[in-house]
């Protein structure tokens, strides 16, 4: 049984499943089979950087060498910043209860890329916050999956047909373009008045 993901809310501690919301879910798939003349199917193969060399499935992988050459585990790696400072990394949301106190309005919420989407399913129902959520507040926290260098901003609202939701998401990164910037125009001075008068705008 997977371990519950917990929030804590107004001294209270709320238990809940996570379900995974993605496209197959929602609109199906197809999968796709190549099969040769036979009629065996095909499988994957690579060419390699020398463009000469194959290799199936399983042939090939990432390895990771230190700054002379030398070979390195994963396990000796360590994260750091674009400093070279070392990085903290956050521990996995399912080890403590994610507190829900900071909120968020809806041009926050949409501020960010929603790369994630889980349904909660609460093991137990708490009314105090579903009719929190009832009321369009949108809560923000972070949220690791696994653990790792840093936790994800994601969001919890409540869906029109009265179910909880947390988004996964990342800053959208926006520069905005003031109404007096203008595109810069290009003058080609090399053609000639003839091609000018010739000019057909029913070719546009």
């Amino acid at each position: 049984m997977a371990k519950p993901l917990v929030f804590g809310f107004r001294g209270q501690s709320v238990e809940c499943a996570i379900e995974k919301v993605d496209r197959a879910k929602l609109y199906g798939y197809v999968d796709t089979e190549v099969q040769d003349e036979a009629g065996k199917p095909c499988e994957l193969a690579t060419l390699l950087g020398d463009g000469h060399s194959i290799t199936g499935k399983g042939g090939s992988s990432i390895a990771y060498l230190s700054a002379d050459g030398q070979w390195l585990t994963r396990a000796k790696l360590r994260p750091v910043d674009v400093h070279g400072q070392p990085i903290t990394p956050v521990k996995s949301s399912f080890d403590a209860p994610i507190t829900l106190g900071e909120t968020a309005t809806i041009d926050e919420f949409l501020s960010h890329n929603v790369h994630l989407i889980y349904q909660i399913v609460l093991a137990a129902e708490n009314p105090e916050l579903i009719a929190e959520l009832k009321k369009g507040t949108i809560f923000r926290f972070p949220f690791s999956y696994r653990g790792g260098v840093e936790a994800s901003p994601s969001f919890l609202l409540l869906a029109s047909d009265g179910n909880p939701f947390m988004c996964v998401t990342t800053p959208t990164a926006i520069e905005f373009v003031g109404p007096t910037a203008t595109a810069p125009v290009v003058v080609d001075d090399t053609a000639t008045a003839e091609e000018e008068e010739s000019f057909d705008f029913n070719m546009v």
